[in-house]
């Protein structure tokens, strides 16, 4: 039996004896789901890549019915928010941030040849793919942007894409239907060795600063959507496949 083969036969034993003191059993579907929903829980942090045995597993599910489902119910969810919990004073300063990839725009192409997550990528060969400007829309965000747009909402994009990515990305977002945002910040060289979660909290300080009541941000990255100042809510989608911090 060969090496590979071995740890396998390892796994699946570990993975499909009780479970101490309950009795309870575990297939290789209930751990992968249970890997994927503590990453959405914070719990799991600073992965580099999905683990071998999940790669399958996380595949079907973010090209699953059941992902679309989940990102639906969080942009509904922000909808129902801005409907009953939000004064919007409708000066031209209340604001909503999104992030952009995986929460506008899609990777999942880009990620579908890289084994959803299983295979550590390059930030070359992202940034390559990035800039032809193919990303498709997320549906659901691209209802809630236009909602929001119409409630006169200021729309803030703040990203960690690179100011080179800058001409790129807003042919990319305007081309699946997304504009009339208030503002777009990209990284530039000056904040490329901070944390995201940093540079992010950064430019919220500085949104603030200028007048503006940021009331929600919605993105698929804890780094996006935590640190001072935070919003009035903060909305996370789903996103197995990578974590940024």
């Amino acid at each position: 039996m060969g090496k590979k083969a071995l740890w396998w036969c390892l796994v699946l034993t570990c993975l499909l004896v009780p479970l101490a003191g309950d009795g309870l059993k575990m297939n290789l579907n209930n751990y992968c789901e249970s890997w994927r929903m503590n990453v959405e829980l914070h719990n799991i942090r600073d992965f580099q890549v999905v683990p071998e045995e999940c790669i399958e597993y996380i595949g079907k599910y973010v090209t699953s019915t059941q992902y679309k489902v989940d990102s639906q119910m969080a942009t509904e969810e922000c909808l129902v928010y801005l409907s009953t919990s939000c004064n919007l004073k409708r000066d031209g300063l209340d604001a909503w941030i999104f992030d952009i990839d995986d929460t506008l725009l899609s990777t999942l192409p880009y990620y579908e040849d890289n084994l959803h997550g299983g295979r550590k990528v390059s930030m070359t060969s992202l940034e390559e793919w990035m800039k032809k400007g193919n990303a498709p829309a997320l549906d659901h965000s691209l209802k809630l942007y236009n909602e929001l747009k119409s409630k006169g909402v200021q729309i803030f994009l703040v990203t960690s894409r690179r100011e080179h990515l800058r001409s790129a990305t807003i042919d990319n977002l305007v081309k699946v239907g997304y504009y009339g945002w208030t503002k777009i910040i990209f990284r530039d060289p000056a904040n490329e060795l901070v944390s995201v979660k940093k540079y992010k909290s950064d430019v919220r300080k500085q949104i603030i600063k200028d007048g503006y009541r940021i009331w929600g941000i919605l993105g698929d990255q804890y780094s996006s959507i935590e640190g001072i100042p935070s919003p009035e809510r903060a909305f996370k989608l789903p996103n197995p496949m990578y974590y940024v911090a």
